[in-house]
Formats: structure tokens, C-alpha cells, sequence
């Protein structure tokens, strides 16, 4: 499931350039690359612990 996610921030990174490399930009293209690369950065990024969870619980020890 991890490589998933890395899968998709790097499909979407090739799709959000392809689609700003070409002379006419389609920016339907461009945003669908932009929303798919932004899914998997949060993918990724819910899967790491806060640092705020971590003091809360040091506190209450």
C-alpha cells in the first residue's frame, strides 16, 4: 500500500508535466495531475504520527 502512494505522487507529477510541457496546455489535464500527485502526499502525510500527539502523552505521564 506504501508504494501505492509513491505511485501516485509520481503519476501525477508526469501527468502535471506533461500537460505544462505542451504549447497549448490542456488545464483540465493539468489539474487532474495536480489532484492526483495531492493524493498521495496525503496519503503519505496521514500515515505520519503528530509531534503534538507525542507531547500530549509525555504530559500525561
Amino acid at each position: 500500500m506504501k508504494y501505492f502512494n509513491y505511485i501516485l505522487i509520481i503519476l501525477g507529477a508526469v501527468v502535471a508535466m506533461y500537460a505544462k510541457a505542451e504549447e497549448q496546455q490542456n488545464q483540465y489535464i493539468l489539474i487532474a495531475g495536480i489532484v492526483v500527485l495531492m493524493i498521495g502526499v496525503y496519503r503519505i502525510a496521514k500515515t505520519i504520527p503528530s509531534k503534538n500527539d507525542n507531547d500530549s502523552h509525555e504530559a500525561n505521564n
